[in-house]
């Protein structure tokens, strides 16, 4: 017997109008829908008049039910996965399965959809061109100082998750990090009470400190600045075999190295430097 495919579906991330035709056909269809609460994805399938054997995988069962849902697959079953929100296998264990598909030859598929990231990069007025996904910031003060300082010389928009009763600390950090940066948090995206805010890490934590925190969070953050990039040219290459040599390496060796790191032919670096040496 063949074996059956996982559909990994996007879900709506608010708004329940945002899910796809396809994705609606793929869960009419389904043997079974893996999700990371059931009560959320019953009230989905509710909504559109879907009913189907429903079973629970999430980050605490992943291990006992992953194994269930490859031997459904096994035997031929089409399972589709879900998460509470956007694409599974973004900060939920969808990662895992499809590791596990992977190892075992079984096909799996993915189905697009909602995904807060993306909807929040765009709404947020930040450069698109380039971006990095950093996922939950660390819930601990001394992790979180860390995590962002070594994203200080990032120069992609970055993208971050948070839950509201932490909000407020991840602004204090990133205003203590990332004081002058422009920002944006969006919460509620595709919602009713959509709400972006944006400024420096310090006007955003004004902003929810005085109206509210409500709702899930995506922060963007825009990148560092490109660091100027160090001239490389015969003047540079002539003092850097300078250095080399006071290093201890040998006038030929000093020449290659420098040249190595210019770009520039050693002969150029001798001619150079046989002729700033010359008497006048």
């Amino acid at each position: 017997m063949p074996y059956g495919t996982l559909y990994l579906c996007a879900t709506p991330i608010g708004n329940l109008q945002d899910i796809t035709l396809r994705v609606l056909d793929t869960l009419k269809t389904a043997d079974l829908i893996a999700c990371e609460d059931t009560r959320k994805t019953l009230q989905l399938l509710n909504h559109f008049s879907i009913s189907k054997p429903v079973t629970s995988y999430y980050e605490h069962n992943k291990t006992v039910k992953g194994d269930v849902i490859i031997q459904q697959l096994k035997e031929g079953k089409q399972v589709a996965l879900v998460s509470d929100a956007g694409m599974p296998g973004i900060s939920d264990p969808g990662y895992d399965l499809i590791q596990q598909c992977l190892a075992e030859g079984i096909p799996f598929t993915v189905l697009p959809g909602a995904v807060a990231a993306v909807t929040g990069l765009v709404l947020s007025g930040l450069p698109t061109d380039r971006f990095t996904f950093e996922g939950f910031v660390p819930r601990h003060k001394k992790e979180r100082l860390q995590f962002f300082q070594k994203l200080l010389q990032e120069e992609r928009t970055m993208i971050f998750y948070e839950s509201p009763h932490r909000l407020q600390d991840t602004l204090e950090t990133m205003t203590e990090v990332f004081p002058e940066r422009n920002m944006a948090a969006a919460r509620e995206l595709t919602k009713k009470f959509e709400e972006i805010v944006r400024g420096t890490p310090s006007e955003v934590l004004a902003h929810f400190s005085e109206h509210g925190i409500r709702g899930e969070f995506v922060l963007l953050l825009h990148g560092a600045e490109p660091a100027l990039q160090e001239t490389r040219d015969l003047a540079w290459a002539i003092n850097r075999t300078t250095q080399l040599e006071t290093e201890g390496f040998s006038s030929k060796e000093a020449m290659k190295q420098a040249a190595k790191e210019a770009g520039l032919s050693k002969r150029d670096i001798y001619n150079a430097m046989v002729h700033t040496d010359s008497p006048e």
